[in-house]
């Protein structure tokens, strides 16, 4: 089985739905479930691979090996990620706080408590996910946290005074609003090292060509574009579903139904709208040489590389 390229995903990530099928795997929650010994097992198998050694195992049990090496450790570092900042913990922390967002949304204590514990997650989230091996100084994680907790509260406490004139619909938009308005500070502010000294962009075979600040905007750019994607299903489809409801009279029947009935939506939705928002752009992302700085540039035509593409981790 050495002929498995571990250093690749299962499935063809040129295209949207072999992108798509890698998350599916590496976002699944069970693989949370996986105990330290898994995780340790899995690493073995990966590495033994990848030095081209024979292991006793069919290639779907080496795949899932991979599957569960790449949902823990970092892409760049090797290092084993933080538990609720990896990827397979997306969906069951995403349903939770989404649902509980949606639902404890109309006095300022709630709005308060459960805007930032979101902008709390998402900072784990955005630190355990970073492109590169980039270490991110603890003043510019206390700043990107606080702006970002800052402008969703804003965001969010102004839109409801706004909204208590409008349909009770409206009101239950607010949280998507917050949402959106906070992960575009929060994203840019959390990898702002990036966007000052660059990320790592290498050719073809891995070899590393230098580092663009260019394509650390790119990178960033997807990630804001991909987490906005993320929330718009699940913070837009329940507000309609549970307004239904309401009009209808079963949730002042039922009033210890609200909560649970928002997570599971919320959950039900994630479980899908995770891979396939992770997957709108490549991993491995690429750009064109003459897109990046000139000295990058200067060097390609130095070594003459065959292609004139370079590739980047966008991170998540």
């Amino acid at each position: 089985m050495s002929e498995i390229n571990m250093n690749e995903p299962r499935w063809d990530q040129n295209t949207y739905w072999g992108r798509a099928k890698h998350f599916f795997a590496i976002t699944n929650p069970l693989n949370l479930l996986c105990s330290n010994k898994d995780l340790e097992r899995s690493k073995e198998i990966v590495l033994k691979v990848r030095r081209g050694m024979k292991v006793d195992l069919t290639e779907n049990e080496i795949w899932r090996a991979k599957h569960v090496y790449d949902s823990a450790y970092h892409p760049d570092t090797g290092e084993k990620m933080i538990l609720i900042g990896r990827m397979s913990a997306q969906v069951p922390m995403n349903m939770i706080i989404t649902g509980c967002m949606m639902t404890f949304y109309k006095t300022t204590p709630q709005v308060v408590f459960w805007q930032w514990i979101n902008q709390s997650f998402n900072a784990v989230v955005n630190y355990t996910n970073r492109s590169g091996d980039s270490p991110v100084p603890l003043k510019q994680l206390g700043t990107s946290y606080a702006l970002a907790t800052s402008g969703a509260l804003t965001t969010a406490l102004g839109l409801n005074r706004l909204s208590k004139s409008a349909p009770p619909l409206i009101g239950r938009f607010v949280p998507f609003c917050a949402v959106a308005a906070a992960l575009c500070v929060n994203v840019p502010m959390m990898r702002l090292k990036e966007l000052q000294e660059g990320i790592p962009v290498v050719d073809k075979t891995g070899n590393k060509v230098g580092t663009s600040k260019t394509a650390a905007k790119w990178a960033i750019m997807q990630v804001v574009l991909s987490r906005i994607g993320i929330a718009v299903p699940g913070m837009l489809i329940p507000p309609v579903i549970m307004n239904t409801l309401e009009q209808k009279g079963i949730l002042k029947k039922y009033p210890r139904m609200n909560a649970p009935l928002q997570v599971g939506l919320s959950g039900l939705i994630l479980t899908f709208v995770v891979p396939l928002c992770c997957a709108l752009f490549p991993q491995r992302s690429f750009t064109s040489v003459d897109s990046l700085e000139p000295e990058i540039q200067e060097f390609v035509s130095k070594v003459k590389l065959p292609d004139k593409v370079l590739y980047y981790n966008k991170g998540l």
